[in-house]
């Protein structure tokens, strides 16, 4: 006979986890909200949130994700996407920022087709 509700120890325990953990990313993101309102230098707030965001990202994908659970050959591979991912994004924004020219314009660039001018101009 199957029961209707099966309260087994280890479920138990996985909802009082998952509910410390709720409360946990709930603390960072109040922790968060309170450091960007706290007058202080650029990068501390900067590098502060990047930490904590780095910290809230980690638990999710451990706990809610499961990969505490899964095999470790789903972690690797998730791991593996996720490195690729951020050093793609990492080199675009080095591609952009150290980008050393400008780009230009010519005065006929910055003029709209004829058509919307004598519209304009009417």
């Amino acid at each position: 006979m199957i029961k209707p509700f099966p309260n087994t120890r280890d479920d138990i325990n996985r909802f009082y986890t998952f509910t410390w953990l709720a409360m946990f990313l709930a603390l960072i993101t109040g922790i968060e909200i309170v450091i960007i309102y706290i007058p202080a230098p650029y990068w501390l707030v900067a590098s502060s949130l990047v930490f904590l965001s780095a910290i809230k990202f980690l638990a999710v994908i451990w706990w809610f994700m499961h990969l505490k659970w899964d095999k470790i050959f789903c972690t690797i591979l998730f791991m593996t996407g996720l490195i690729l991912a951020g050093g793609i994004a990492a080199a675009l924004l080095a591609i952009f920022y150290f980008d050393p020219h400008e780009p230009t314009y010519d005065d006929d660039m910055m003029q709209g087709p004829p058509i919307i001018e004598h519209v304009a101009n009417v």
